[in-house]
């Protein structure tokens, strides 16, 4: 199946509508599930423990959207991922799955 082409239009909607709360999602997920530190998650995202405390508590990351069962499996996968160090979830594969979502 051919992958659509990117549009820089689309691409920067995801970031500032959506990635939020995705990162949110991760970060608590990391948190929370995982029970790793704020500063062990700050590390591993490239973010201020700060900014990992605003994520936890929902003060960052509006609730934009449903989190599908597809985009569910993208967030476990990144958050693993980021805590063993491989980079195999791309905004590419998070930009389907929510587009997907907001197509339904």
């Amino acid at each position: 199946m051919k992958q659509p082409s990117c549009d820089i239009l689309i691409c920067d909607e995801m970031v500032r509508l959506y990635l939020p709360q995705i990162r949110a999602e991760v970060v608590s997920r990391m948190v929370i599930q995982r029970g790793l530190t704020q500063k062990c998650v700050a590390g591993y995202m490239g973010l201020t423990p700060a900014a990992v405390s605003q994520y936890v508590s929902r003060k960052r990351g509006c609730k934009c959207i449903e989190i599908s069962e597809d985009l569910n499996a993208v967030i476990d996968r990144w958050a693993w991922s980021l805590i063993n160090g491989d980079s195999s979830v791309t905004i590419c594969d998070i930009c389907r799955c929510v587009r997907r979502e907001l197509k339904e």
